[in-house]
């Protein structure tokens, strides 16, 4: 006994015991005590009453549902971009060149800024009479004003922009640990055998950057589902349902109209949707296997 209180097995328990409990509480309690209520009609303020499968079969034949799911699944579109900009970020910044710390800085403060701020920042700057409308006018990209966030044709796509922006430093960060990560051998002997820097990204960086890649991935693929502050902040889902996201009409159906039993069938379909695309990312990234020089 005495013996395994001192290994490293005990300390590594011993560190992830409060997280754990957290979760159970906080995510693995609530996720099982939905799927049966995604069974009944509670809504907190009457009595709730079985009603079977009755929860699905309208979530299935709710438009504005199906529209939220796809805006949600149209808004994955950012990952891939998120992805390769952060790496290419993150090789630029792992070199050694004066004022890179301050850069890195400047990268990594948009991921601890504050929503709310970083909402009204940008919803100042693309007003009608915003800093970028004037600019695109005055360079002649624009003739005339454009309604970023007010448009339907647009609005989703800009908050998918703000999204990518806000990311980047996190993952940038992430793949900097990684690239520092690789041993500096398999570079110089690449070089010896005429490897310029494009083989070097391809046949080196890339691939031992696997484990990165399908990390950032699978949490951005799940935090672009999910996405719910800056289209709540910033649009509230309109104009009409253009950028309507899963999240958001959870969150109208539950806290605004108090539909729980329904929010909890929702939540369990977004939530297998989330599963598959996890799934789908993961054989992705073994069918992808590893390239080398």
């Amino acid at each position: 006994m005495k013996r395994w209180l001192r290994s490293e097995a005990f300390a590594a328990w011993a560190f992830m015991t409060p997280g754990l409990a957290l979760l159970a509480v906080f995510v693995f309690w609530p996720i099982l005590y939905s799927i049966p209520l995604a069974l009944t009609n509670y809504s907190g303020l009457t009595d709730a009453s079985y009603v079977g499968f009755d929860n699905f079969e309208r979530a299935v034949k709710d438009r504005n549902f199906l529209i939220s799911l796809w805006n949600s699944l149209v808004y994955v579109l950012v990952v891939p971009f998120i992805q390769i900009f952060s790496i290419l970020m993150a090789v630029l910044v792992n070199g050694r060149i004066p004022g890179i710390r301050a850069f890195r800085a400047a990268y990594y403060t948009p991921v601890v800024t504050s929503m709310v701020a970083v909402a009204l920042i940008w919803s100042w700057l693309l007003s009608n009479n915003g800093v970028v409308n004037y600019l695109l006018m005055q360079v002649g990209v624009l003739t005339e004003q454009i309604a970023w966030l007010s448009g339907s044709a647009t609005a989703l796509y800009v908050l998918m922009f703000i999204t990518m922006w806000k990311g980047l430093g996190y993952y940038m960060m992430l793949y900097l640990a990684g690239l520092q990560n690789i041993p500096s051998d398999l570079y110089e002997a690449a070089r010896v055998d005429g490897a310029g820097r494009l083989r070097l990204m391809l046949h080196i960086t890339i691939p031992m950057l696997r484990p990165y890649v399908l990390f950032c991935t699978l949490f951005s693929v799940m935090s672009a589902i999910r996405v719910f502050d800056e289209v709540y902040i910033l649009t509230k889902g309109g104009p009409g349902t253009s950028t309507l996201t899963s999240s958001l009409y959870i969150f109208q159906k539950g806290m605004e109209q108090f539909e729980f039993g329904y929010t909890s069938a929702l939540g369990l379909i977004v939530s297998l949707l989330v599963g598959a695309l996890s799934v789908l990312v993961f054989w992705l990234n073994r069918k992808g296997g590893i390239n080398s020089y």
